[in-house]
């Protein structure tokens, strides 16, 4: 009988100017069993990135001739890849930014290598289970002038097909999938992201909330299909 083939281990690009940082954040990496290539800029970064496939990139927001931001809006623009920004504490602004771009978590500096290597498999878990139910397929959901199929993962508005983000597709299935059911952010995060807050700041929700309503919604500031129910969190109106 032929063994079973075992996964490669997952293969982490790591993004960071400062030798120590990316030194300490490989060892770590690799004695857990990650595959680590290391750029020391963002423009090795996208070189890289060009010609290799990463699992995960841990990206650093202050970065010498590309910056953080710049890399994380085009791997949203390619794709999916999971992203954790490493952050100043100052760089609250670029934190907030970077999520709104769509990271998937980010790391304040200075921070515990161990935390970041428990945030590298948490969030790769979260994106192998999001691929794993992208395949799951479902019943299409349709609403006035709103169509929302799970099998394809697309969205139409009014005849237009609305490209969203998997992240962004996700949280609006779990929305919709139970109309007008007042969900907290909370138990979003637990839905869509597998996460928690004391692992993943619950701003993450209410940012993909914001982007979603700007794609969806005809007037994002009146929204006509996702609603804030204040001091609790959000509902789909059918």
């Amino acid at each position: 009988m032929a063994g079973q083939i075992e996964a490669a281990p997952a293969r982490v690009l790591v993004v960071d100017d400062e030798p120590m940082v990316r030194e300490v954040i490989a060892r770590y990496l690799q004695q857990d069993g990650f595959r680590v290539h290391e750029a020391a800029d963002g423009a090795d970064a996208e070189d890289w990135l060009a010609a290799n496939e990463a699992d995960l990139v841990v990206l650093d927001l202050m970065l010498p001739k590309v910056d953080g931001l710049t890399i994380l809006r085009h791997l949203r623009n390619e794709g999916d890849v999971p992203v954790i920004l490493l952050t100043a504490r100052a760089e609250e602004v670029d934190r907030v930014l970077g999520l709104e771009l769509g990271a998937d978590d980010y790391v304040v500096k200075p921070f515990s290598p161990r935390e970041l290597v428990a945030r590298v498999r948490t969030v790769l878990r979260r994106s192998g289970g999001a691929a794993r139910a992208s395949t799951g397929g479902g019943a299409a959901l349709e609403f006035d002038g709103l169509l929302i199929d799970p099998g394809s993962r697309e969205v139409h508005a009014a005849g237009e097909r609305i490209d969203l983000t998997p992240k962004e597709f996700d949280l609006l299935a779990a929305l919709a999938a139970s109309p007008r059911q007042v969900f907290s952010r909370r138990q979003l995060l637990a839905t869509v992201w597998d996460s928690a807050p004391e692992y993943q700041d619950t701003a993450t929700v209410t940012v993909h909330v914001r982007r979603l309503r700007q794609k969806l919604e005809p007037d994002p500031d009146d929204p006509r299909w996702i609603i804030t129910v204040w001091g609790v969190g959000y509902r789909f109106e059918p």
